[in-house]
Parts: structure tokens; C-alpha cells; sequence
């Protein structure tokens, strides 16, 4: 456990920071291997991005590989046929890939993940709590999801009893996750040949040998009766399910934070990789929903509507025709390697979330790998619990609490900061932020809110049907609205001196633990008397947030830099 309560002894003021009387606090164990811990609760510095933008985009989309969109696109199209399927599953695409641009962006530019981004896009320094615990859900969730089409699988292809299934899907994982973005990106690296192989397969093999089945898909009136034309109700209430996926931009941002610096010589290569990794995913991620959908429509008759919504399924009745026996193997082999890539993601993204939510209520930091046993014990339980069954409900109602969220930190990106409401840079250390913005924090309260309201049905049919844009379209209004009214003061307790010095390179000694950080990573502490790295001030239980309170209009002292050998 990382010691957050040593005494406090004065420091040199004139020395740069270092201390008079040796470290007050040192990380132990997995907290202070940063090949384990992948800087999960700081920035991450540009000595530790030693990929290509190339090597990063291709870990980034090796998270795409899950199978929940096939399940996600037969449920829509089931219940509301391909019509409104197509264009509610086109519509969330866009509205994913338009709010996802300027978060990838940040966090690729900046070296933060989403939970860091929060914090500087409105939310303050506690209020991004809440998005933690969202964004921990996310992966817990979809790591269910996930974990239970493997378990599916696996039981239909050894037998493996589900409940003994979802253990060994749990499992599996762990040891990618313990070691970080290092072991899962050569893991994402190996297996992507066999991963690519699988998912087109089945297309190829209904293309030569049911070829039809293209033509009679769209003329699909879904198994509720709904009909095969177009309904507005259909359409917004698939777009729901379809939107709830809104979050996965945070699961690409976490890799995203290691794209090395922006330069002319790789300007080109490194908007590209950005774009492809970070928004890209959801253009893979719609072709899949309808793949999925089509699928399960042309298993319908040979496996039942239940059966058809488990991608195991129609997968192996796709490839029957030219595979025979060997087609329920194959299918087993293309799930297990999909759902590992997938659900190292989902850990991994949980691990860093639960990070940093329990990182600032406790101010203790045992280190990342240990939650990654807590979120997968999580999903584990959700699993058992057979979540399975009610994906589109459960779904439709986080999409409503997911949207608000990214609603409100698009909005500061793409209209608060153009604007001046907000400041220009990313400002995610506790010394230089609020508790609480109400920017943020408050648009997304308000529209969650809202939109569960109308989620349940308060005010009517229609409201019903669109609550999550409902949830989109207020996060948006209410984040500039509020930064306006309140002056945008709430932003930076006080000034950094370091803003918009994301590109520093040089490094300067933290007081506390001795170390050194590049610049962007640290602040002065008027309580410790120097320079501070951002996780030993986030972990600090004694000083009672004393460069905040009432010392915002002194002087900022600032240790000098040491240049990085």
C-alpha cells in the first residue's frame, strides 16, 4: 500500500524542490513499476511513448474485436427491423464519430487519458469522480458481454458449463492486463492476422453460397411484428441501444495518451492514426452491428430468434455450408480470440478507471494492477447474474448517463475553449483545479437526469424513445451556458505557470518522492514547500487542498528544471 500519510518536514525552497530530509513517500510493489502501473494516474510522459503513431493505432483498434456488436445489431434488428436498424445504427455512428474526433485528439495531443480530460473539460477534480465510476461501468459491462458470448462458446463447443465458463473467460485475461499497454500490444499484434481472417469469413461464405440472403435482409420486418418500413419510435429507441457504445472512445483515448509528439516529419501519419484509432473505431464498429443483424437473420430458421442473438450461433451456421463439422471448432477459436483482445481492453480501461476514482475519495494508491482483479470480479458477478438477458434494456439506460458525459467534455473541447469560457490547455492536477465545476459536472448531472426521466417513460412515448438524445442535446447547451454565467472561474483554482507546456520534455524533482517528472506532471506545493508530482499531491491526506484554499493570489514558486539525459 503507497504510504499517503508520512509526516510533513520543511524543504529547501531554494533548491529546486528537493528535500532537506530525504523521501516522505515512497511507492512499493506494483505502484512503483511503471512497466505494471503504465502511468495510470498521471500523464503520460513522452520518455514512455516510445511507439509509433502506427504501433498505437493498431493496439487502439485491436480493442474493436468484441462480438457484442453482432449481439447488439441482432437485437435491433430483430425488435425493429432492418429499416429503422440501419438508420439507427448510421445515426449513433455519427453522432460517436463526430463527438469523438476532438476527445481523441486531446488525449493523444496531451498524453491524459479520459478521466484526466475530464477533470479539465469541466468537471473538477472530485466531479470527474462520477464519470470514473461511469466509465468504470462501461468496462465492466461490456467485459460481461463479452465474457458471456465466449462462455457461450466455449460451452457449445467443449461442453464447458457456463457458470465455469464465465471463471475461465475471467480468467484468461489477467495475466495480458498485470503486465499493461507492453503485453497487450504485442498480444493485439498476433493475433490480429487470425482475427481479421475470422470476422470476414462468414460473409464470404453466405456471398457464394446463399447469396439471396443480402436482398431478403433488407426487406426484414424484424420478429416483433413492427414491419419492415421505416417508424420513429423504432428508430430512436434502436439508436439508444446503438448509442450506449459512446464511451468506447475513452477505451481508444487510453492508448491514445502514448502517441509520441506531433511533428512536421509525422504530422500526416499521426492525424491519421489519431483519426483511424481514436473516431475510426465506430465505422468498423457499424459494419459489424449490421453484419451481426445479418447474421442472426439468415440462423433465424435453423436456430430459433434466442439462439439467433448469440453470435456463436449464426456464426457457425454461416460457415457450415463449406466448413461442415469443421465450421463449430473454427467459430470457437475466431469468439476465444476475439473476446481476449476485446476483454484485455475492458480490463485494462477498468483498472486505470478504478484508479482513479478510489485514488482521489481515499487517497491511497495500491497500485493499477490491483483493480484489475476488482473489475473483473465485477463482471464476473454480473455474468453469473446472466446480464446477458437483458442487454437491450440495461444498454438503453446507460447510453442515457454515457452521452451526457461525453456530451458535456465534447462541448468544452469543441465550443468552450474556442470561445474563452474555458482555458486553452488540459489542466488535470488537483493543485490547479476545483473540486467541483459546475460546467461540466452540472450539465452532465442536469441532462442525465433528464434523459433517465424520459428514459422511464415522464414525458411521453417519443421523449421516451429519444431520451439519450434528449441527454446529448442538453449536455451540449448547458456546459457553455453555465461556463458563460459563471464567468468560467471555476476552471483553475489558480494559474499554472506550465499551461500549455504539454510538449515539455524537461523534468523537475518531486519533493515528496524524489523523483523525477517532466514538467507538465508537476506543481509547486506551498505545503511541502516545492515541487510536487501530480499523483504524490492527488494521494496527499494532510495538506487539505492548502494551495487552493485562499493562496490562489500568491506567489506560484516553481522548482528548475533538470534536463532529461
Amino acid at each position: 500500500m503507497t504510504d499517503t500519510t508520512s509526516p510533513h518536514a520543511p524543504a529547501r525552497p531554494d533548491d529546486g524542490g528537493l528535500p532537506g530530509t530525504g523521501p516522505r513517500r515512497s511507492y512499493r510493489g506494483s505502484a512503483a513499476d511503471e512497466s505494471l502501473e503504465d502511468y495510470s494516474l498521471r500523464y503520460a510522459p513522452h520518455s514512455f511513448r516510445r511507439w509509433s503513431p502506427t504501433a498505437v493505432a493498431s493496439t487502439a483498434l485491436g480493442g474493436i474485436a468484441y462480438l457484442a456488436d453482432y449481439a447488439i445489431g441482432a437485437g435491433i434488428v430483430m425488435s425493429y427491423g432492418f429499416t429503422n436498424a440501419l438508420a439507427a445504427i448510421l445515426t449513433a455512428a455519427v453522432v460517436i464519430f463526430l463527438t469523438g474526433i476532438p476527445i481523441a485528439r486531446a488525449c493523444a495531443a496531451n498524453g491524459v487519458d479520459m478521466d484526466l480530460l475530464t477533470r479539465g473539460s469541466g468537471f473538477g477534480y472530485l466531479g470527474s469522480t462520477l464519470t470514473s465510476l461511469v466509465y468504470a461501468s462501461f468496462t465492466f459491462i461490456f467485459f460481461a458481454l463479452e465474457g458471456s458470448i465466449m462462455a457461450q462458446a466455449l460451452h457449445e463447443v467443449l461442453h464447458v458449463p457456463l457458470p465455469v465458463g464465465y471463471l475461465l473467460t475471467t480468467l484468461v485475461v489477467i495475466p495480458i492486463v498485470f503486465k499493461g499497454m507492453s503485453w497487450i500490444a504485442r498480444m493485439q499484434a498476433w493475433t490480429q492476422p487470425v482475427w481479421i481472417v475470422g470476422l470476414v469469413a462468414p460473409f464470404v461464405v453466405l456471398a457464394f453460397h446463399s447469396p439471396g440472403v443480402f436482398g431478403a435482409f433488407t426487406h426484414f420486418g424484424g420478429t416483433a411484428g413492427v414491419g419492415s418500413g421505416f417508424t420513429l419510435l423504432g428508430f430512436g429507441l434502436g439508436t439508444g441501444v446503438a448509442l450506449s457504445l459512446i464511451a468506447q472512445i475513452g477505451e481508444q483515448a487510453d492508448y491514445l495518451r502514448f502517441m509520441p509528439r506531433r511533428t512536421p516529419e509525422n504530422a500526416r501519419r499521426w492525424d491519421l492514426a489519431v483519426l483511424a484509432a481514436g473516431p475510426g473505431w465506430v465505422v468498423i464498429g457499424a459494419l459489424k452491428q449490421l453484419g451481426g443483424a445479418l447474421l442472426a437473420f439468415a440462423a433465424l430458421d435453423a436456430v430459433g430468434e434466442t439462439r439467433a442473438l448469440e453470435p456463436i450461433a449464426p456464426y457457425v451456421e454461416s460457415l457450415r455450408p463449406w466448413l461442415g463439422a469443421a465450421a463449430l471448432p473454427l467459430a470457437g477459436l475466431f469468439v476465444v480470440v476475439s473476446q481476449i483482445k476485446i476483454n484485455s481492453t475492458n480490463a485494462y480501461s477498468g483498472s486505470l478507471s478504478w484508479s482513479n476514482f478510489f485514488s482521489r475519495l481515499t487517497h491511497r494508491h495500491p497500485g493499477r494492477v490491483w483493480y484489475i482483479f476488482l473489475n473483473c470480479g465485477i463482471a464476473l458477478l454480473l455474468m453469473e447474474l446472466d446480464m446477458f438477458s437483458a442487454l437491450g434494456s440495461l444498454l438503453g439506460f446507460y447510453s442515457n448517463v454515457a452521452i451526457a458525459w461525453i456530451g458535456a467534455v465534447t462541448a468544452d473541447l469543441v465550443i468552450n475553449k474556442p470561445l474563452g469560457l474555458s482555458p486553452k490547455h488540459i489542466e488535470f492536477k488537483r493543485a490547479h483545479l476545483y473540486a467541483v465545476n459546475p460546467a461540466g459536472f452540472g450539465a452532465m448531472c442536469v441532462a442525465a437526469a433528464v434523459s433517465i426521466a424520459a428514459f422511464f417513460g415522464w414525458f411521453g412515448t417519443y421523449a421516451k424513445a429519444f431520451s439519450p438524445f434528449v441527454a446529448l442535446v442538453l449536455a451540449m447547451a448547458l456546459s457553455p451556458l453555465i461556463a458563460k454565467a459563471t464567468g468560467g472561474r471555476y476552471y483553475l483554482a489558480r494559474p499554472n505557470p506550465d499551461a500549455g507546456n504539454a510538449d515539455a520534455t524537461d523534468t523537475r524533482v518531486c519533493t515528496v518522492c524524489e523523483t523525477a517528472y517532466e514538467v507538465p506532471d508537476t506543481a509547486h506545493c506551498p505545503f511541502h514547500e516545492g515541487t510536487v508530482c501530480s499523483l504524490c499531491c492527488s494521494l496527499d491526506a494532510d495538506c487539505h487542498d492548502a494551495c487552493t484554499r485562499g493562496a490562489a493570489d500568491g506567489p506560484v514558486l516553481i522548482g528548475m528544471p533538470t534536463a532529461r539525459e
